[in-house]
């Protein structure tokens, strides 16, 4: 049994597996998810887990180089604007693009993260970086 990190064995492999430029989809309960791009449901009940907390986890194991939030998130979701600032503030930059550009950018993702998040825009797409 893994004693520490991501105790999902799915996302686990996912984040192994990422490599420079690789892109994975945190979202909330409501993203479409395309056709191909692998799901990997956390949603237990709306709310659980949430966005942030998500977000945290998989940030806590994966060097993401920059991210992308679809641009409505700023006048919908104070909560998800937020986790924005903290990632610029941690050196992660961050694109608004639409929402309509956001979900065209997510059918490139190596998986989408479905949460049970139930508030409007927490979405984020993290292109991974490198360690080196």
């Amino acid at each position: 049994m893994k004693k520490t990190g991501t105790l999902n064995a799915q996302l686990a492999r996912v984040l192994a597996e990422l490599g420079h430029g690789d892109s994975i989809v945190i979202a909330d309960c409501g993203l479409p998810i395309p056709p191909g791009v692998e799901r990997i449901d956390l949603a237990l009940t709306p709310g659980i887990p949430s966005f942030v907390d998500t977000l945290q986890v998989v940030l806590s194991e994966m060097q993401v180089e920059h991210a992308v939030m679809a641009e409505e998130v700023r006048r919908f979701n104070p909560k998800a604007t937020q986790c924005a600032v903290e990632l610029q503030e941690a050196g992660i930059g961050v694109r608004l693009v639409s929402h309509a550009d956001f979900k065209a950018l997510s059918k490139g993702a190596r998986a989408v993260i479905r949460t049970g998040e139930a508030t409007p825009y927490a979405n984020v797409i993290l292109f991974s970086g490198v360690v080196f």
